[in-house]
């Protein structure tokens, strides 16, 4: 299998370059030339796999026999070793048809557990076999930044450097982040928000003469393919435990960088039965004005009780518009260059794959409380958005409803006690979190800054 730019101006690679790579050298993102596809029966007698058994099967023609079977089950196997549940994703259910699937059963509490445990053992691997050392650079609006470190610190040929907006998360992500110890580990602070962090990431990767020589940088954002693939394999495993493919299911997905909804998206396009796919956004919305009102403007980002999604430059909304614009990376790159909607036809079509909610912080606290009144069960703000934007957009209530539960409470304790409900506590592998020694620096807002930064310190 070969990946190609959403561009179109970059040479075509295998998984492997694309794995240890981060924008195409054309500034746009690499997808697969083309996707594989699962029959019907195909997908049925995935029922009764194991999580690591159907991650396998998903991901392998990814692959592409880049990775010899029996160490892609090893590799699929560890990755997720360290996760709480042995159902890996467990479903709950809220009510009538309504479920939660829990994806913070990982070791940082969060989503980003499933690509980036996984991201990290493929580094590994291939880095080994490469005798090769390699620059991590990643931005993190909060909890990619933890699992990309609790994924990547165990090598001994990467040096990685997390970037999050100073003050603009919460503690708990801070502190998960900050605490990791490791001589290869690197927390950088930088005084502006997400997007700005995200900016300096792809400028850096645009321009590597900073790193001393032989060196490159690595992706752990959702720009690197790998956490896309990865991503794909719990929509399966959700629409198995409810009866697919011989029943459809929809998806309610709290996302800010479209990651995590594009991997959905990509499951529908293999095969899968998918009735609806939700967005559901905070009041940084502009995913949501887009399939509302074809408005792709950019606002002034806020500051939200949901921070993970106080974003306003989805970067993986470019692989979806990539197909939206069949394919075509000379059109892509002219509306990537400053335009704020598109032609009636195409949004049209947008509208039939995605429906669209924004969710303020006042209705994010009642979805929490009414929940956690209705059920005891206690979810975060992120989480509660896709709830509440589930029973808002559900076309059909004789479909499941599966909304993606993306971090543990615990990681977002003013949100909860805003509810009037009591700050959950932390799990006992991070009792003692507060207590730890914290390791971060704050640097300007720029590029200089970071890459003067990271040249000093390698």
């Amino acid at each position: 299998m070969k990946y190609i730019s959403t561009r179109g101006k970059a040479p075509a690679q295998t998984f492997e370059q694309v794995l240890l790579t981060g924008l195409a050298p054309d500034g746009g993102l690499y997808v697969p030339e083309e996707l594989p596809k699962f029959s019907k029966d195909e997908i049925a007698r995935m029922a009764g796999l194991s999580y690591p058994q159907l991650a396998q099967k998903i991901i392998t023609p990814f692959i592409d026999g880049a990775i010899p079977d029996d160490d892609l089950q090893e590799i699929i196997e560890n990755s997720y070793k360290a996760f709480s549940n042995k159902a890996i994703a467990p479903l709950r259910m809220l009510g009538a048809n309504e479920w939660v699937l829990e994806l913070y059963c990982g070791p940082t509490l969060a989503f980003k557990d499933f690509a980036l445990q996984l991201l990290g053992n493929l580094l590994d691997y291939v880095l080994k076999r490469r005798d090769q050392k390699v620059v991590i650079l990643g931005a993190t609006s909060g909890d990619t930044g933890s699992a990309a470190l609790e994924g990547c610190r165990h090598s001994d040929n990467v040096d990685i450097f997390i970037l999050h907006p100073h003050q603009r998360v919460s503690e708990v992500q801070r502190r998960q982040m900050t605490t990791v110890v490791g001589d290869n580990v690197h927390n950088i602070a930088v005084k502006g928000n997400f997007d700005d962090c995200q900016r300096i990431v792809k400028a850096a990767f645009g321009d590597q003469s900073f790193l001393p020589e032989g060196r490159q940088l690595v992706a752990v954002n959702s720009i690197n393919w790998a956490r896309i693939m990865a991503q794909i394999v719990y929509y399966f495993y959700a629409s198995l435990q409810l009866g697919g493919p011989h029943r459809p299911v929809s998806f309610s997905v709290p996302t800010g960088n479209f990651g995590d909804i594009y991997a959905g998206y990509l499951a529908k396009q293999m095969g899968l039965p998918i009735k609806q796919l939700i967005i559901a956004t905070n009041s940084n919305d502009i995913l949501h004005r887009f399939m509302s009102r074809n408005d792709y403007a950019q606002g002034d980002l806020k500051h939200t009780l949901s921070p993970s999604m106080d974003i306003m430059v989805s970067s993986n909304f470019e692989r979806y518009l990539f197909d939206l614009f069949g394919r075509d990376g000379k059109a892509l790159a002219e509306f990537m260059t400053g335009s704020h909607s598109i032609d009636p036809a195409r949004w049209k079509q947008a509208q039939e794959v995605f429906e669209s909610a924004s969710v303020d912080d006042e209705s994010t606290c009642e979805v929490i409380r009414d929940v956690f009144a209705e059920n005891e069960f206690l979810i975060d703000p992120h989480t509660a958005i896709g709830v509440k934007a589930a029973r808002q957009c559900n076309a059909d209530s004789s479909v499941p409803m599966i909304c993606l539960a993306t971090a543990h409470p615990v990681k977002f304790a003013d949100a909860v006690t805003k509810a009037g409900l009591n700050t959950p506590q932390l799990p006992v592998h991070l009792r003692d979190l507060f207590e730890r020694e914290e390791h971060y620096a704050v640097v300007d807002n720029g590029l200089n800054a970071v890459t003067d930064y990271i040249r000093a310190t390698l």
